[in-house]
């Protein structure tokens, strides 16, 4: 039994593979619903999307069976990491998740000019923070179910962080790059 999180940019698949993981019989839980997430207003007034914490907290506590992947990409997603088995970055170069983005039909996000130039922010402000907190990395430009399958395997990889301590166990192609 494993508790993975599935973090990364938009256009990455995140969806794609929870989808597909979910048809192979694992549970998993796609985060950007209102089940899981809220707007909250910050206090410069702008908005942010973030995870219901009751609700991941019952998620994560009431998981007891199988291997339990989650997805999602939210402000405070790192309440959680302790939580989670692994959390893992699928990351694709620009071009790939503009062209994904450009032809999903699922998710609206991602179609305007400044939406996309927010991407491209995110990218650049946004994944090396997430990089710097995963337990590892996939790049998911291949197929998805060389993406899938690299994530059960991590599922069954246990890292153990201790308190304070970050661990940069980074897996590229399925070989572990250590730092």
């Amino acid at each position: 039994m494993a508790k993975v999180l599935v973090t990364g940019m938009s256009g990455t698949g995140k969806s794609t593979v929870l989808r597909a993981l979910a048809a192979r019989g694992h549970r998993a839980v796609d985060t950007d619903t209102e089940r899981w997430s809220r707007w909250v207003t910050l206090p410069d007034g702008s908005t942010d999307w973030v995870w219901r914490e009751d609700a991941v907290v019952a998620l994560l506590e009431g998981h007891h069976a199988g291997h339990l992947f989650v997805a999602g990409c939210k402000s405070n997603q790192g309440r959680f990491h302790r939580s989670f088995d692994q959390v893992v970055l699928l990351s694709a170069p620009a071009e790939v998740l503009l062209s994904r983005i450009a032809r999903r039909t699922d998710n609206p996000y991602g179609k305007r000019a400044e939406e996309r130039a927010e991407i491209l922010r995110n990218l650049t402000e946004v994944e090396p923070l997430l990089r710097a907190t995963a337990t590892a990395e996939i790049d998911a430009s291949g197929p998805v179910e060389a993406v899938v399958g690299h994530l059960e395997r991590l599922a069954c990889t246990r890292v153990q962080l201790s308190a304070g301590q970050s661990l940069h166990h980074r897996h590229r192609g399925g070989h572990p790059l250590l730092p």
